[in-house]
């Protein structure tokens, strides 16, 4: 795929992207990403995770068991297989128990998290999907939230290759132009690693250096903040002050009115 100067989005859990690959990606200026697609499970808990630790509430136990009869669910109960699925899921939750050390002071202090994935035949294509999240809160109370997902595996993977597809198309048509210290302009496209397809990935590919988000509303955020650069707007920016103080929003409300008579007007002529 690289030699052929086409982009490679690796949507299994393996380690395909073995150092010499990378390179080879740079060296050829073809865009990879990966690893293993992200369509059940692992969103759910990157966005139930992302809201426990974003309320001070602390998960301590992350409990996910899966099974589903299809083809993955057959590679996976391979041992070595399976290993790399596991290391895939649980590592979802690392980069959002980092961003918050007053529920974690220790650095290597981390929910116990445990994946269990089992290959039954004759479920098919209907993964079924069971999660217990144990949380501690107020006074040394205990918080428990259990979820049960049943989903047709493939019907939620394939419009995440289509969506992957067309955005990782759509990134090779942008380039950066940055200006040097001998004000010489430059145009630079994206790092060959395209970390901004990790919002349907499980495992995101970052370039060296690069923080790994698997934050899914910061990831989501990303892409859309890319897209309104590419339209000449502001990045979204969530503050709203225009509506925190009287004064903005009197100002608003009179331009408002304004807009409402001129459409008013322009619908009696």
């Amino acid at each position: 795929s690289i030699l052929e100067g086409s982009m490679f989005i690796n949507g299994s859990p393996q380690n395909t992207f073995v150092p010499g690959v990378i390179d080879l990606a740079r060296q050829h200026k073809v865009f990879v990403a990966g690893d293993d697609f992200k369509s059940g499970q692992t969103k759910m808990k990157s966005v139930l995770v992302d809201f426990l630790v974003s309320a001070g509430i602390k998960p301590v136990s992350i409990v996910s068991y899966n099974h589903l009869g299809n083809n993955d669910g057959k590679n996976l109960s391979a041992p070595s297989q399976f290993r790399s699925k596991e290391i895939s899921k649980s590592n979802v939750v690392d980069d959002m128990v980092a961003s918050n050390r007053i529920l974690f002071e220790d650095e290597d202090e981390h929910p116990d998290h445990v994946v269990v994935i089992k290959y039954v035949p004759y479920v098919a294509d209907s993964k079924r999907a069971m999660d217990e999240y144990t949380s501690e809160i107020f006074m040394g109370g205990k918080n428990t939230i259990v979820m049960h997902n049943t989903c047709e595996d493939s019907l939620l993977a394939t419009p995440l290759i289509y969506d992957l597809v067309i955005l990782g198309e759509l990134c090779e048509r942008i380039t950066m132009k940055k200006v040097d210290d001998s004000n010489q302009q430059k145009w630079e496209s994206f790092h060959p690693i395209l970390s901004l397809l990790s919002y349907m990935l499980k495992a995101p590919l970052v370039p060296s250096g690069a923080p790994v988000v698997n934050a899914l509303f910061t990831q989501r955020c990303a892409i859309i903040n890319v897209m309104r650069a590419c339209l000449g707007l502001a990045p979204d920016n969530h503050m709203t002050l225009e509506h925190r103080f009287e004064s903005t929003l009197t100002e608003l409300q009179t331009a408002a009115g304004q807009q409402q008579h001129l459409a008013k007007k322009a619908r009696l002529e």
